[in-house]
């Protein structure tokens, strides 16, 4: 089938069987008319069903290249430019519609998908099975737009144990078993935001060294259903609420964060995208372009969620009639010069892309990386000055139902603002709260502090695809030695 409607999606998602818990209780029944996932699939269905609208066909899809049908853009590899920009104003679209606060939308991981398919060539060595295992797994996830999620990151004792324990004993991540089903998966991974409201679940580890001379058993990169014998899902706690009014961006917004445990799966052998050489995880990262393409499309929900935060500190200066206060017109400003950032370094991106080997086109990958360290520092920034500039506005703030109640005309007298009533303005209060003090926001302020690695993982990141050290160290080597009365100028 071509692109689903919402409707499918959560079809789809209350179809599974997914054996996940939620404070010590197996969640039974639909996961739509669950409290802690109502609102994000909702959301998320409303999403799907853009895509399939007349008004939204022709930006937000492609013709499949096997069947002809619509498929969703965010799966399309880049070969031009056109191509690129295509992509970019889809996911412009989406991000409109969750105003960025989806960190783990749709799009990014069919951006993930796409750019390991663009790097199958490099598994011929290895495996030619692979390869085509992993081409077909893509051309799977495109024509039947399937909802992705992933897992990447193991706990730390899982880390500490592929370091220090013997093969046998460790409990890292491993296949345990290999027979002519497919190999036996034992492990825990973390983190898999959005691990119950997707289709499928992309498991891809940093592998531990293996001191054996055989195939390294931590080394494996693989995709299942999330529905399979043997996997279990714990989840966090819940931010979500009812009440759009009372929570406006938990009861639309909130992802639910996993601890997903494989506990002897069977992973089948055409779902398997390599095994055994570690070298191979390091090259489908590089040679897929994993970061500059996933960066693409961050770039763009970093776009959307930065104008989303200035439009809630303007609606607070005006709101509280400071608009000309020096403190609110310079942090407004701020935003402004970071959001006019953010859309240039994208530009450049796109200005700069080039073809790599297997004649896809890569966004400039400096820009891109730019922007992941600059949003990571400047998010908890925008957040306080939501807080400074909400004053104690941020605490004072009643409930839905306390307007409805028979005492609500009190309210309605002594909260009225300078330009709304009382109950627009207590809901801009109560906006300004769930970014800035609610755990709703909370939570969004470490997602986006460690969203794509940590400060020293983004930092090595960025030097480390930068080309020109010897250039710039140069310059300075020849200014210095220019200062040298014993160079001989002639020379």
């Amino acid at each position: 089938m071509p692109i689903k409607t919402g409707d499918q999606y959560i079809e789809r998602i209350d179809r599974q069987k997914i054996n996940i818990w939620y404070k010590g209780v197996r969640i039974e029944g639909p996961l739509s008319k669950h409290p802690a996932f109502q609102g994000l699939i909702q959301t998320q269905a409303e999403m799907y069903n853009m895509q399939c609208d007349e008004q939204y066909l022709a930006q937000m899809t492609y013709p499949s290249p096997e069947t002809g049908e619509p498929v969703g853009l965010s799966f399309l590899p880049p070969k031009n430019a056109e191509d690129l920009q295509r992509r970019r104003k889809m996911i412009e679209l989406w991000s409109g519609k969750h105003h960025g606060f989806l960190g783990r939308s749709p799009d990014y991981m069919n951006t993930a998908i796409m750019s390991l398919f663009t790097a199958a060539d490099i598994l011929e060595d290895l495996n030619p099975k692979y390869a085509e295992n992993l081409r077909k797994y893509y051309a799977y996830c495109r024509d039947h737009d399937i909802t992705l999620s992933h897992a990447f990151i193991q706990p730390q004792a899982s880390k500490i144990s592929g370091q220090i324990d013997a093969t046998e004993d460790s409990i890292a991540a491993k296949v345990v078993e290999i027979n002519d089903e497919g190999m036996i998966v034992t492990g825990a991974f973390m983190m898999a935001t959005q691990g119950a409201t997707c289709d499928e679940m992309l498991v891809f580890p940093s592998p531990s060294p293996s001191f054996i001379d055989d195939d390294n058993p931590f080394a494996f990169a693989f995709a299942v259903p999330n529905d399979l014998p043997g996997m279990t899902f714990f989840c966090r706690e819940s931010y979500a609420a009812s009440s759009l009014y009372d929570h406006p961006l938990s009861s639309r917004y909130e992802e639910m964060d996993t601890l997903v445990i494989f506990d002897r799966v069977l992973v089948p052998h055409d779902r398997i995208f390599y095994y055994g050489d570690e070298v191979y995880c390091a090259r489908l990262f590089d040679e897929s372009h994993f970061h500059t393409h996933m960066a693409h499309q961050i770039i763009t929900r970093y776009i959307a969620k930065t104008e989303f935060f200035l439009g809630v500190l303007e609606s607070l200066a005006e709101e509280q009639n400071s608009v000309f206060d020096p403190y609110s017109f310079q942090q407004i400003s701020r935003i402004i010069a970071f959001l006019e950032t953010f859309k240039a370094l994208r530009l450049a991106s796109e200005i700069g892309a080039s073809p790599d080997k297997f004649g896809y086109l890569i966004p400039d990958k400096g820009p891109l990386l730019a922007s992941t360290i600059h949003f990571s520092e400047f998010y908890p920034e925008m957040v306080e000055m939501v807080q400074k500039l909400s004053s104690s506005g941020l605490i004072m703030i009643p409930s839905e139902s306390d307007f409805i109640s028979s005492v609500g005309s009190y309210l309605s007298q002594y909260l009225k603002g300078n330009v709304s009533d009382a109950w627009y303005r207590n809901a801009l209060f109560r906006l300004a709260w769930e970014l800035g003090a609610g755990a709703f926001g909370g939570r969004q302020t470490q997602f986006e502090r460690l969203f794509f690695g940590n400060s020293q993982t983004l930092a090595f990141r960025m030097y480390n695809s930068y080309d020109n050290h010897e250039y710039f160290r140069q310059i300075i080597h020849e200014f210095i030695a220019s200062q040298n009365p014993r160079t001989d100028s002639t020379s």
